[in-house]
């Protein structure tokens, strides 16, 4: 048995959702669909995103140091194809679209399952193509209750 498909076979194992990572800076919105969203902590409340580099949601969360993840329901559709394909930096993804606004300012897409608001705490850089994002939870809120979208042996970002 070859190792290294036997490796990507057992990571492809473990589950993730799907959730809207979404940020607002200076008058600009944008969000990016992500599959790497884990928690870290409970104490305090603490998650980690992995996201690839370069995306127009990177220099809104620098700059406003916070971000918001909408979760999605399996059955969503809509979210799934509107942000499958990552937005122009001057586009605003949210603007044909119900949301509210987290207390950090990021948008909640209305019809989300549910949102955690988030201070980002830090971020780091690995020798690959992706930043891991650490957010501390502020607020959050259940929304709607439906089964979540899960996936198992995806790429962990839609683009």
């Amino acid at each position: 048995m070859d190792p290294t498909n036997s490796v990507a076979q057992s990571v492809e194992q473990i589950p993730s959702g799907m959730f809207l990572v979404t940020a607002a800076h200076d008058g600009r919105r944008s969000g990016v669909l992500s599959r790497w969203v884990q928690r870290c902590s409970d104490r305090p409340n603490m998650i980690t995103i992995a996201m690839p580099k370069g995306l127009p949601v990177e220099p809104l969360i620098r700059d406003s140091r916070c971000f918001a993840l909408c979760q999605i329901s399996a059955d969503d559709v809509l979210l799934q194809r509107k942000f499958a394909q990552v937005p122009e930096r001057s586009d605003d993804p949210f603007e044909s679209m119900a949301v509210d606004t987290a207390p950090s300012g990021s948008p909640i897409v209305k019809r989300a399952m549910s949102y955690l608001d988030c201070e980002l705490v830090s971020h780091l850089e690995f020798e690959s193509e992706f930043r891991l994002y650490v957010g501390l939870v502020h607020h959050a809120e259940v929304l709607h209750h439906t089964a979540p979208a899960i996936y198992y042996g995806t790429n962990g970002f839609s683009a």
